[in-house]
């Protein structure tokens, strides 16, 4: 019986210790977030906004790769359209 009621008068110091924390910290607004709740939510969303900024440069980033080994082929293959169909020789006559 002693052990229940020296760990309610634990919890209820506890609880109260918070509440004054909580009052002193918001005021009257004391009951909607505490410190940890907020900064936890703020570290949060700074980790969310830095993985959408990679994944944008990633996509940049590969978008653009893309894009230079696109154009290269098409160099490559116009090179070679010219090797095996040439229409005019070097010197602007037709042979």
């Amino acid at each position: 019986m002693a052990r229940d009621y020296d760990s309610q008068l634990l919890e209820s110091v506890a609880v109260r210790r918070r509440r004054m924390r909580d009052a002193l910290l918001f005021g009257a607004q004391r009951g909607r977030r505490t410190a940890d709740e907020r900064f936890g939510k703020m570290f949060a969303g700074i980790a969310i906004a830095a993985v959408l900024c990679a994944g944008c440069i990633g996509w940049s980033f590969l978008q653009s790769t893309l894009d230079k080994q696109k154009a290269e082929q098409e160099k490559q293959q116009q090179q070679q359209e010219q090797l095996y169909n040439p229409t005019a020789s070097p010197s602007g006559e037709k042979q």
